[in-house]
């Protein structure tokens, strides 16, 4: 929990000794920082220690109480609360500190509780000041990257930003980006974390590991935090630029897990060469899947080559064909080998949505002449737009395998359907035309389909062989003729039904009936 310093400015050690003890400073959001039995030595104590809030007797010897805010109030840059206690209930004091801005007035004794009710109000009133000013200076601080990286700062701007930042003209500046990756919605079990939140860690994480005294100026870009680095901020690092990115990356590990990837641009010297850092920065960029480590630095890489190659068409084509066959452990066997170039042949992110893209249109095209909707995949609107939010190379290529999977499982519902589909209009074929001449095979061929496969499919299908359906239909049908015309004779029906030859009629019929078409016609009532 942040405190608020505080000093207690009285000439009686026994009245400070006593309101140390009396209140629960820390539970009013404040810490004692010094103390002080006059108030010249007051001055002093103020100037070295900066407190937010100073609490003061007013009549003591040297500079009374009064004297000693007036002073503090007009002459210094210090604007720090003041709280006035004192044995004298002289509202001519109070109405006269009041002018300076004095926060309130308490009469000795001090009563425990009130004491504790005025603190805990200042406490809540500086926390908001406190709060405005760090967004006050948050939104001067990104006005000014604003202005820097695009070129439009005047030399007088950079001026006064470089005496705001206590720059040296010895003083290097580094722009970088912080970004956090795989921060999506795709599993609504684990919940996104707000940008505003990352923006705050990693300056409260910045200024914890450089121990800076002041806020580090961040812009919010698109997707990422834009960090202006000062170089005396690297000195509890010796200056070593790797050192403190370690320490930075794993200082956010601990918030983010191993999420969190680092780009530093090249050193430059003053404000007015920072675009130059911010350019390089973006560069550092492109080598993102270049390496495991989640840190790029500029000046490490700037002469490593990128590759923007696409997959050969043997290569694609042998990916398709393998998918279109559902043989998805191969599939998953080329990703992985895919993912593994993408990184030791150093891929630039253009180059691997190109082969990405490419690979997702084709099974999307797969999945539109099976006559499937491929806006039912769940995994395909992120897979699209994955560019658009930060992706490690490890969860995209999760990402691409959950759609390859999903669409394997569409593509073979697909087919399913396709055969259901084939084999009810065979059948339907069948139904329209069992009285000609047909067999398995001469179906099969009609059908460019397999005659094995079709003979198993039939079965599978409708639980029966083909010539047993066959037999079946034509049976039924010579059932039928043989119960409504008495005129018609067994071989005209049976040549009627399909049969060439009568004798083998009789015989099938039997086979099923167990009896002869005669006998079958003479039972009839």
């Amino acid at each position: 929990m942040h405190l608020h310093r505080a000093i207690l400015v009285d000439d009686e050690l026994f009245t400070r000794k006593g309101l140390i003890k009396l209140i629960d400073w820390e539970d009013c959001g404040f810490e004692i920082a010094g103390e002080a039995d006059n108030g010249e030595d007051a001055l002093a104590l103020i100037e070295r220690v900066q407190p937010q809030l100073v609490i003061t007797d007013i009549r003591m010897p040297v500079i009374d109480g009064l004297e000693l805010i007036r002073r503090v109030t007009t002459e210094n840059n210090m604007k720090p609360a003041f709280v006035i206690i004192s044995g004298y209930n002289d509202f001519n004091y109070a109405q006269q500190a009041m002018r300076y801005g004095v926060q309130d007035f308490v009469v000795k004794p001090i009563d425990e509780i009130e004491f504790t009710s005025i603190l805990k109000k200042l406490n809540e009133k500086l926390n908001a000041e406190q709060e405005e000013q760090t967004k006050k200076e948050r939104r001067i601080g990104s006005e000014m990257i604003k202005s820097l990286i695009l070129g439009e700062a005047s030399e007088a701007s950079i001026a006064g930003w470089e005496r705001r930042l206590q720059l040296k003209k010895t003083d290097f500046l580094i722009y970088m980006f912080a970004e956090l990756n795989d921060n999506h919605r795709l599993d609504p079990s684990t919940g996104q974390i707000p940008n505003a939140r990352f923006m705050e860690l990693v300056q409260q994480e910045l200024m914890r590991i450089t121990a800076a005294s002041q806020p580090v100026n961040l812009y919010e870009h698109r997707n990422r935090i834009g960090i202006l680095l000062p170089g005396f901020l690297l000195e509890p690092f010796n200056g070593e630029l790797e050192r403190f990115l370690a320490k930075f990356r794993a200082a956010l590990d601990i918030h983010f897990g191993k999420s969190v990837f680092l780009y530093a641009g090249s050193p430059v010297y003053g404000l007015a060469h920072i675009r130059d850092s911010y350019k390089a920065a973006k560069d550092a960029l492109l080598y993102k899947y270049t390496n495991d480590e989640r840190i790029v630095v500029y000046e490490q890489i700037q002469s490593e080559q990128l590759n923007y190659i696409g997959f050969e068409p043997v290569q694609f084509n042998q990916f398709m064909e393998h998918f279109e066959e559902l043989k998805l452990d191969v599939v998953k066997t080329a990703v992985e080998q895919w993912f593994l170039d993408f990184r030791e042949k150093r891929y630039a992110p253009e180059a691997v949505k190109m082969n990405i893209q490419q690979c997702v249109m084709g099974i999307m095209k797969t999945i539109r002449s099976m006559e499937g909707d491929e806006q039912s995949l769940s995994t395909l609107k992120p897979l699209l737009n994955w560019q658009d939010i930060n992706l490690s190379l490890g969860e995209l290529k999760n990402m691409f395998s959950a759609f390859i999977e999903e669409s394997g499982l569409l593509v073979a519902e697909l087919r399913k359907e396709q055969q259901k589909g084939g084999i009810q209009k065979i059948k339907s074929y069948i139904e329209m035309n069992y009285s000609q001449n047909m067999s398995l095979k001469s179906i099969a061929a009609q059908f460019y389909v397999n005659p094995v496969y079709l003979g198993q499919l039939f079965k599978k299908t409708y639980g029966v062989y083909f010539n047993e359906f066959l037999l079946q239909l034509r049976v039924n049908e010579a059932k039928k003729l043989l119960r409504q015309s008495c005129a018609m004779r067994v071989y005209e029906i049976a040549e009627k039904v399909g049969f060439s030859n009568a004798d083998y009629f009789v015989t099938q019929f039997e086979k099923i009936e167990h009896m002869t078409p005669t006998e079958y016609r003479n039972q009839l009532p």
